[in-house]
């Protein structure tokens, strides 16, 4: 299965999921850079729910973002944009 077949199958299950506009939790891990996790924030509305958590040794951080989202596609735009962010893992 290709990209754009993974991306058209991850569409149809969200739809099957979601009901839009409906609230999408984002999660992510990145390194404990302040620059890195401003860029992430960035990303969002203003008006969304971030939670944050660091690891166990201080070096990582686990964010949560809870935000509304108006449709899939929407949500592959978020998860594009923080894949820029060097060194993140999206969840």
């Amino acid at each position: 299965m290709d990209d754009a077949e993974k991306r058209e199958e991850l569409r149809k299950r969200l739809n099957e999921i979601h009901k839009w506009p409906s609230i999408f939790m984002f999660k992510f891990i990145l390194p404990r850079d302040e620059q890195k996790i401003t860029q992430l924030k960035r990303i969002f509305d203003e008006r969304v729910e971030i939670q944050e958590r660091l690891s166990a040794n201080g070096r990582y951080i686990g964010i949560t973002v809870r935000e509304m989202m108006l449709d899939a596609e929407s949500i592959f735009q978020r998860y594009e944009a923080a894949s820029r962010i060097e060194g993140i893992i999206s969840l």
